[in-house]
This record gives C-alpha cells, sequence and structure tokens, in this order.
C-alpha cells in the first residue's frame, strides 16, 4: 500500500541553462512530459530548501556545476489526479559546453527561435517568455482529468494567460 496522499503537492525545482541566445533542454525519457523538451530538475529532498536543490538537481543531470543562478518564479500545477506540482524556476547563465549525457533523457543546446516549433508544454513557453522579459512570474496552472490545460494565470498581476 502506498503512503501517498492523491493529490498531494510534490515540490520540484526546474533550472533553464542557458548560453547566449539558447538553453540547455532535457527531452525526457519518462512521464510527466515524455518525449517533451523541458529545463532540468527535480525534486526537493526532505529538509532541502529551493536553492540547493537546483544546485544539486543540474549537477546530477547534467555533471554541470552552476555557480550563480537566479530565481524566476513558481509554477503551481493542480489537477484532479496525480499530477500536482509546485516548482521553483531558476535560470542559471552558463559556458556553452557539449551537451551531456543524462539517464533522464537527452539534452540538447535549442535555440530561441526553436522553442515554438518542438515539443514543450505550454507553460514552459510562458516561462520563457517571462525570462526573456525579465519579469518575475507566479504562474496557477489548472489541468483537467485528462491533463489538458483548462486555465492558466499570473498572480503578481491577476491576470488570466489562457
Amino acid at each position: 500500500m502506498s503512503n501517498e496522499v492523491t493529490g498531494l503537492k510534490r515540490i520540484a525545482t526546474l533550472c533553464i541553462l542557458r548560453n547566449k541566445d539558447r538553453f540547455l533542454l532535457l527531452r525526457r525519457f519518462k512521464e510527466p512530459n515524455k518525449d517533451m523538451y523541458v529545463p532540468v530538475g527535480g525534486k526537493i529532498d526532505p529538509f532541502e530548501n529551493p536553492d540547493d536543490a537546483v544546485v544539486r538537481e543540474v549537477m546530477e543531470e547534467t555533471g554541470i556545476r552552476i555557480t550563480s543562478k537566479q530565481f524566476c518564479g513558481i509554477l503551481t500545477e493542480t489537477s484532479p489526479i496525480k499530477y500536482n506540482w509546485i516548482s521553483y524556476v531558476y535560470v542559471s547563465d552558463i559556458e556553452f559546453v557539449e551537451a551531456p549525457y543524462c539517464n533522464e533523457g537527452d539534452l540538447e543546446w535549442i535555440s530561441t527561435a526553436q522553442l515554438e516549433s518542438i515539443p514543450t508544454p505550454i507553460t514552459d513557453l510562458y516561462i520563457y517568455d517571462y525570462i526573456a522579459k525579465g519579469e518575475l512570474f507566479a504562474f496557477n496552472t489548472i489541468y483537467d482529468s485528462d491533463l489538458n490545460l483548462t486555465g492558466l494565470w499570473e498572480q503578481f498581476s491577476n491576470t488570466k494567460i489562457k
């Protein structure tokens, strides 16, 4: 029997690794977001804070030790099934390196011009847009039971985006 409470939010970090006009993104091997390009990241461990978690997750998934990072915002995702997340989102400007091996998927450098033509969660496109504008965000995202996006709000400005 699982101890996991249905609907309990999972807390994670995401880190957009950026070099000039390119992002080092992960094309995931498994769910959630299988075969989509996403920033690296993962769950925050017990007793760990988001700042430490993002450094650890980037190192675990890429072997890259980030020395600077900037907090960009929070993405809250809610659905009537087990897909419920709160993600602390960061960006880190890094030197160019060949895309390293990752056991979670294939890492690839993607230019900002390519972002709208690759499979990526719709929320991530809004995240990239806010980061490009240098604006903090607090996104509140609602999905139906088939994980179709039914609403997306930016909380700071109280604006419905989608």
